[in-house]
């Protein structure tokens, strides 16, 4: 046989054994949150037309998305990101819906990115979105839904680092920058590369006072007391009125008492320009990619024919664990399987107990006694 045949290919990789009942009990003690917060499970596919993920919509750039066609020669795409689903699919179901629409899912996302630095190209993500409510106070229950979550997953050491993408856009516009411009600032602060983001702007030749206040951006982050920092440096309506909302989000997180595990960073961005206001991450010690990324998107659902806000967040599970693992955190606890030894004498009897068990819920395994010594016998 060839053995080639018994690798997966660069970026994917198989789960199993232990590993992957772990992987499960984290699964589940998230979802067990996302259901407790009335939040109802939705699938959409795994591929998708490729418009769903365009530029337009902002999402994730075409170069890393796995294309593939169909026979009518529809260009198709493996998704590399979950909200756009949902999106479509809450304008396609909840056209006519004005009330909160809570739904959550789980499932793999897949991103062809040529550098993975130890990275996958194909991940598990759980998440949640919340439609029709553009409230501070949906801001708030979404926070506090991931942080009871990964507490709920055993993870005690977090920060969530909350954001204003309205910030950032309304000292852009008061500078009089283009989209272009814009953008590409935007990747220089995301990557607090001060140098090239000051080098872009004297190349545009924007004038030095606006520029020092965009690098500026970078500059506020720490706890809830740097937001006076910020108001005190808006000089625009728009970032003002997203300071002020910040400030409500705190006050609600503060009710619901998260407010610990908490910062605020307004020189953070996304690449995903679908964003339009609150965004968060979370970061834990041991990986070095956030675990949870999230933010408000109220003008997504509006390319599906729909005008609501929205507001998300997923978590990437692969990532999660590797944390748990490496802060050697207790997973949540699964039950045991009950092991029954048998021999051909009673076995009748035994298998018995063992449908008896299961009809109960308990999870129990039948062993031949030849065998029960045995590397791999014991399936607690």
């Amino acid at each position: 046989m060839n053995r080639q045949l018994l690798h997966t290919p660069e970026g994917v990789r198989d789960i199993y054994g232990d590993e992957y009942a772990g992987k499960l009990s984290v699964e589940e003690a998230i979802h067990r949150q996302l259901n407790l917060y009335g939040y109802q499970d939705i699938q959409t596919p795994t591929f998708e037309f490729f418009d769903v993920f365009s530029r337009e919509i902002g999402t994730t750039p075409s170069r890393e998305l796995y294309k593939f066609f169909d026979k009518e020669g529809n260009t198709l795409v493996l998704r590399p990101d979950f909200t756009p689903s949902i999106a479509r699919c809450v304008a396609k179901y909840y056209l006519d819906e004005d009330v909160p629409i809570r739904l959550c899912y789980m499932g793999n996302t897949f991103a062809n990115t040529g550098s993975l630095q130890g990275r996958l190209r194909e991940v598990t993500q759980m998440g949640a979105e919340l439609m029709n409510d553009d409230s501070p106070e949906a801001d708030g229950e979404m926070i506090a839904l991931v942080a009871e979550s990964l507490l709920g997953a055993g993870l005690k050491d977090f920060q969530v680092s909350v954001g204003q993408v309205e910030y950032f856009k309304g000292i852009c516009a008061q500078a009089g920058l283009e989209e272009e411009t814009e953008n590409e600032l935007r990747e220089f602060i995301s990557a607090k590369n001060l140098f090239g983001a000051r080098a872009l702007l004297e190349e545009r030749r924007i004038p030095q006072a606006f520029s020092e206040t965009l690098l500026k951006v970078t500059e506020h982050f720490g706890t809830a007391l740097i937001l006076g920092d910020a108001r005190a440096l808006a000089g625009n309506e728009r970032s003002l009125a997203a300071v002020e909302r910040l400030e409500k989000l705190y006050h609600v997180l503060c009710q619901y008492g998260v407010e610990r595990y908490v910062s605020f960073d307004l020189g953070m961005l996304s690449k995903y320009n679908y964003y339009t206001g609150v965004i968060f991450k979370v970061y834990t010690y041991g990986v070095g990619e956030p675990v949870v990324k999230g933010g408000r998107y109220d003008r997504l659902l509006g390319h599906f024919g729909k005008n609501a806000p929205a507001i998300g967040f997923a978590v990437v599970i692969d990532d999660l664990l590797a944390a748990l693992k490496r802060q050697k955190a207790a997973l949540p606890a699964r039950r045991k399987a009950v092991r029954l030894i048998y021999s051909p004498d009673d076995y009748e009897e035994k298998l018995s107990q063992a449908r008896e068990l299961r009809r109960k819920g308990q999870e129990t395994v039948l062993i031949p006694e030849r065998q029960a010594g045995r590397k791999g016998a014991d399936c607690e």
